[in-house]
């Protein structure tokens, strides 16, 4: 009887679980309907991963680990010649969209700074649109852009408890991915909002499946490193490769889809069976690039928390973890 009991309950979950990932795809952000005003001209052209990541110096760095066991580059000042990629990826008429989540009081403090510093160093020269997702659409200051450069604002549901904005963020970026930027933009970054530009964050961080390095964990050994432990968890991890960290991912819109997917669909299954990811969404991140490797990973020099001591790797801070006051923040 019990293993009866059992199978019911299994077929009852997979019923939940397969109606939940069919309306992730049927679903359209009704928000989002207007795809020729954003639309970006796309060439068939495409930028040649051995044309340019070829060409990278892994030797430029010998203190620090340039690739991974599975060929990957993980990109670090010196290596590699900006300037190249940005001639191929105009040539190419790449288009880059970036999406940014600004719910509550995280707007008012954060994406102003956000958006200035990315219009001073974020992929300069290409074709880029700002996807902002908020409960406060009404209060997004209009700001100066570049030339082939915009901002949609997309107005979205405020969760009670600030896990779940990050965790039900990577169902919003599948299904603006799947109703908008598949059609427009050749590649997509998700970036948290509590971050601020400060050099050159350029076309070389490009690539089909990126991941970033955490900063606080990249010169750990890998049994400090904190996946999600819990068997009961669909994050679960015994072992990894590295700590990647879900403050910035990207990659093209088919890859960056199924990332979102996979976390959205196994943090729903960890919801019907009462568990929480302990890292929330970047648990499930992990998880992710644990079975399906990126092509590239981004050094910490891309997102540096200035808080850390030792700070001898880091030869150009490209971008930093902007000053956070949880305790006010995560009040609604």
């Amino acid at each position: 009887m019990p293993s009866h009991r059992g199978r019911i309950a299994g077929i009852i979950t997979c019923i939940v679980l397969l109606v939940g990932f069919i309306s992730l795809y049927s679903r359209r952000l009704d928000a989002i309907t207007f795809t020729e005003k954003f639309y970006v001209p796309r060439e068939e052209t495409s930028v040649s991963k051995t044309d340019l990541d070829g060409k990278l110096n892994f030797g430029a760095r010998p203190a620090v680990q340039t690739q991974t066991s599975w060929n990957a580059p993980i990109m670090w000042e010196l290596m590699f010649d900006g300037s190249l990629y940005d001639r191929k990826h105009k040539e190419a008429n790449t288009a880059v969209a970036i999406t940014v989540f600004a719910v509550g009081r995280y707007l008012e403090a954060y994406l102003n700074t956000f958006l200035t510093s990315a219009e001073k160093h974020f992929m300069l020269g290409l074709p880029v649109t700002y996807f902002v997702f908020t409960d406060l659409p009404e209060k997004v200051q209009n700001i100066t852009l570049a030339p082939q450069r915009n901002i949609k604002v997309v107005k979205v549901e405020k969760y009670s408890r600030w896990q779940d904005i990050s965790m039900m963020r990577m169902k919003t970026i599948s299904e603006v991915i799947d109703a908008v930027l598949q059609y427009n933009f050749h590649y997509v970054f998700c970036f948290d909002v509590d971050q601020i530009f400060k050099a050159r964050f350029g076309s070389e961080a490009l690539g089909e499946s990126v991941a970033l390095l955490h900063a606080h964990y990249y010169k750990l050994p890998k049994h400090r490193f904190t996946y999600d432990r819990n068997p009961k968890s669909k994050a679960c991890m015994a072992e990894g490769d590295y700590y990647y960290h879900a403050a910035i991912f990207g990659g093209t819109c088919e890859k960056v889809k199924a990332l979102t997917d996979y976390c959205y669909v196994n943090i729903m299954e960890d919801k019907l069976n009462d568990v929480e990811a302990l890292w929330h969404d970047e648990s499930h991140l992990n998880k992710y690039f644990w079975l399906n490797k990126p092509t590239k990973l981004l050094s910490p020099e891309y997102c540096w928390d200035e808080s850390i001591g030792d700070a001898s790797d880091i030869k150009l801070r490209r971008l930093i973890w902007a000053p956070k006051d949880y305790e006010k923040l995560r009040t609604w």
